[in-house]
């Protein structure tokens, strides 16, 4: 199915949302690029085809619409299930028993730290929040340089939200297909994969709690997209 925001957003702010969105300025590149990708999803174009780099476009302006996008649909998606993820119900932030994820932010959380799952995830958008809003990370102006550090820093956000999926996906997707949201989450995780994959934005060893159901619902997958 193509990827329509607007009804993306729609169906998933029928219950109440996770936190405000992050939004681009018209009339400012990333907010044209944010409209090209947009429009792309929603024609139904191959989602390998939408992720590649458009002719002439600046691949840093292009991950930070990505990255800013991914983050406010899985903000989204999130909150579906957030009154169903409690500190009892989760009380680690894993992806089955093989997986579990420490929450480390450099400040309050210096060492790798073990937290309930709503926590961890309360946190880590918190984290996100602040990077995509700092212009020093993020820079809204064509005037202003992307850091050199800002592919890496990409990385470490992509990396943190695929674990939201995985937790969503492994622990609550029951909730999910409940409310007839699974064709809207699986096309985002699709696009989602798409995308790291393309850019090599997270590593293949994070992806393996999803690697069984990722073969199901990605089967256009080309041996480039799975190296």
């Amino acid at each position: 199915m193509a990827l329509n925001l607007s009804g993306f957003v729609e169906f998933f702010q029928k219950g109440k949302t996770f936190r405000p969105k992050k939004k681009f300025n018209p009339g400012t590149m990333r907010y044209s690029l944010h409209k090209q990708a947009q429009a792309s999803l929603s024609s139904g174009i191959n989602l390998r085809s939408v992720v590649q780099l458009p002719e002439g476009e600046d691949m840093n302006d292009w991950i930070a619409v990505h990255v800013v996008d991914f983050f406010n649909r899985i903000n989204l998606i999130y909150g579906t299930v957030s009154e169903f993820c409690t500190e009892e119900s989760c009380p680690t932030m894993s992806g089955g028993p093989r997986y579990e994820y420490l929450w480390a932010d450099g400040a309050k959380y210096k060492k790798p730290t073990a937290l309930p799952a709503p926590q961890y995830i309360a946190l880590l958008m918190d984290w996100i929040e602040g990077q995509i809003n700092d212009e020093n990370l993020f820079p809204v102006s064509t005037d202003i340089p992307f850091p050199k550090t800002f592919v890496n820093l990409c990385r470490k956000i992509l990396t943190r939200l695929f674990r939201v999926f995985v937790h969503v996906y492994i622990h609550h997707f029951d909730r999910i297909v409940s409310i007839g949201a699974e064709p809207h989450v699986n096309t985002c995780y699709k696009h989602f994969y798409y995308f790291i994959r393309e850019f090599d934005l997270v590593n293949v060893k994070e992806l393996e709690p999803l690697r069984e159901m990722t073969a199901q619902i990605c089967r256009d997958m080309s041996p480039a997209a799975n190296h």
